[in-house]
């Protein structure tokens, strides 16, 4: 962040510094937002380095819902409720969405494709066929969760806001992991002062107010749910303070003569000769001495007097709730020793920075400028519509005339009738609407025929238009470089989860290297996809798998990769054959082909010779080494 300050004005750079030109946004004095228009933003609880950040996301979120005008009535008046929007923001938001999201997600995991291949070394088989089966879980998993729903709305408010947040965590009741998506503007995450904005905060907040309910007599309110990675200590157990207040309390053992009471351990914890407790976590090799620990508490508005923020919220002044297992969460082990929150940036943030910045912040002044001209030329089609006309000459000048069809003007001599022709400004306006419209998506990035405003029958070739995706291409690289460690993180987390909960599904597994992979989001040429690896595998330059794979990226209706290739072995006669030629091996051919020999009947078939009857093809052997000396001699 660069701040230049003057006597009377202030300058500040910063990952919002885009939206500075909005007054509501900066004040021309402090350079921070006008408390009137963004009031959470000013909440006494929020931490001063987080007000712009909550600002901003207000005030895109106001252009996505078309409520821009009503957000500038504070500062501008009535006026200002009088323009026209349309939703290009929001339609830039939900093109960008559905291309970074691809037309499909999928979980995999690598060298599942490699189950149940021959040839293999009995390591190298095993690690395949668990491979195979942690992505089927998976992807199971990913169906039961509906995974492609909450990836559509974590990404909206990436897209939208600049950031969007991701939690993974352990339902007992449903047995397995729970996927939720929070608005960036809960997730308040404590960064340290020599982190380069990319480390794993371990201390990260939700916090949100609750308004006041008079019909159930509850004040306003104020909610916060942290989860921080501490160091292992001893167990607790859920009891109450002299207050009655819900609070957890270090276990002690029973004393006794020769040893006073203790703090006891949790479960599987040890004791190291340096006093450290340690936890072996069944997705780690070596022992751990860190875990996470959930608060989740509430606080009365009213209680909160003070310089306090949101993460030095008083403990005293706090209301811990209980969850379905009747544990208080105050400080309660979830024993896990990562913290299951994904941020997710909408661009790669700059060195030293975690935020990401939305797709709308560029563009936005073009959208100002959009609005206005729509408004416009709202106000020019109702003159076109009705025009207006001036008369002069009236045989009675107190008449008053109103025009509409069928209406009789009386003019005295030389009385003339003029109507104003206001259609070429009209038409100029709607033609300055469309120059803005493009530069916008220029500036997001998003070409016509990205956005589906371009006329297919325009387009004159294929390389013409993949050309003129560019831009979108470049686009979508870089947002999907930035959302690539959370798609690596959600299945790791995942499998992490089961291995915690213990679920019977998981036993003798172990958390392997997966990642989300998102489906094309530009139109796919089938015929040219198959005629290109029809080329290439017919001159052996890529195996059946890359082939099938190929196919299943361009999207060929292949659910199971491996079992479409055991499909086409099954018919490839002709190379079948030339495997039996190559090796001799008919148990090799049988697998190949997929079909069983048996293995009793290991004699080959008689011969049956052109022209000799069946009993006699096969003459004795001494016998016919007789005739044919007596042969020879005669």
């Amino acid at each position: 962040m660069g701040l230049m300050s003057g006597l009377r004005y202030a300058l500040r750079i910063d990952n919002w510094s885009t939206l500075n030109y909005k007054p509501l946004f900066s004040d021309p004095t402090t350079g921070m937002p006008q408390r009137r228009a963004f009031p959470e933003a000013a909440a006494m609880w929020v931490p001063a380095e987080d007000e712009r950040r909550l600002a901003a996301y207000k005030l895109f979120a106001a252009y996505d819902h078309n409520q821009a005008g009503e957000l500038a009535e504070i500062r501008d008046g009535a006026e200002a409720r009088e323009r026209r929007e349309y939703g290009d923001p929001s339609m830039f938001v939900d093109t960008l969405v559905s291309h970074v999201l691809g037309r499909e997600q999928t979980i995999t995991v690598p060298g599942a494709e490699h189950a149940g291949q021959d040839g293999q070394e009995p390591g190298d088989a095993a690690e395949a066929e668990m491979a195979a089966r942690v992505q089927e879980l998976l992807q199971e998993w990913a169906d039961e969760e509906l995974l492609p729903m909450r990836l559509l709305q974590a990404e909206r408010k990436a897209v939208c806001l600049g950031d969007g947040v991701i939690h993974l965590w352990w339902d007992a009741e449903k047995q397995r992991p729970r996927i939720t998506t929070y608005d960036p503007g809960f997730y308040f995450p404590v960064l340290g002062e020599d982190s380069d904005g990319t480390d794993f905060p371990t201390r990260v907040h939700f916090a949100w107010e609750l308004p006041e309910d008079k019909k159930r007599g509850l004040p306003a309110r104020l909610r916060r749910i942290t989860y921080e990675l501490d160091w292992i200590r001893p167990a607790t157990a859920s009891g109450v303070d002299r207050s009655g207040r819900p609070v957890r309390a270090p276990i002690l053992s029973e004393a006794t003569d020769d040893q006073p009471a203790s703090p006891v351990l949790g479960r599987g914890d040890q004791v190291d000769a340096a006093g450290a407790i340690s936890r072996m976590y069944p997705w780690s090799e070596t022992p751990s001495y860190k875990t996470v620990y959930l608060t989740d508490g509430i606080w009365l508005l009213e209680d909160l007097k003070g310089e306090f923020d949101v993460d030095s919220l008083p403990l005293n002044k706090a209301h811990f709730t209980t969850n379905g297992q009747g544990e208080v969460l105050d400080r309660l082990d979830i024993y896990q020793d990562f913290i299951s929150v994904i941020h997710m940036p909408n661009t790669v943030p700059e060195a030293g920075e975690h935020w990401g910045q939305s797709s709308l912040a560029k563009p936005l002044q073009v959208f100002d400028e959009l609005a206005a001209s729509d408004t416009d030329s709202a106000r020019a089609s109702g003159t076109t519509g009705l025009p207006m006309i001036a008369i002069s000459g009236a045989a009675d000048h107190r008449q008053q005339y109103s025009v509409g069809p069928g209406a009789l003007f009386t003019l005295g001599e030389n009385g003339r009738m003029t109507a104003v022709d206001t259609s070429s400004a009209l038409r100029e306006l709607r033609e300055h609407a469309h120059d803005l419209a493009d530069r916008a998506a220029n500036v997001a990035r998003l070409p016509a025929v990205a956005l589906g405003t371009m006329d297919p029958s325009k387009v004159p070739s294929g390389y013409a238009l993949e050309l003129s995706l560019g831009p979108l291409d470049s686009n979508i690289s870089a947002m999907r470089l930035a959302r690539d460690h959370a798609d690596r993180l959600i299945p790791k987390f995942v499998q992490r989860l089961f291995l915690a909960g213990q679920h019977p599904d998981w036993a003798g597994l172990k958390v392997m290297p997966a990642k989300l992979t998102r489906g094309p989001y530009t139109p796919t040429d089938k015929a040219a996809v198959l005629e290109q690896v029809t080329a290439a595998y017919t001159a052996h330059v890529i195996s059946l798998e890359t082939a099938v794979r190929m196919l299943q990226d361009a999207g060929w209706p292949i659910e199971d990769a491996q079992q479409e290739i055991e499909q086409i072995q099954a018919r490839s006669f002709e190379a079948a054959r030339q495997l039996a030629d190559a090796t001799g091996d008919t148990q090799l051919v049988a697998d190949y082909l997929g079909v069983d020999i048996n293995p009793g009947d290991s004699t080959a078939p008689t011969p049956q010779l052109p022209g000799v009857p069946a009993d006699q093809s096969s003459p004795d052997p001494a016998q016919e080494g007789a005739e044919g000396s007596g042969g020879n001699t005669a």
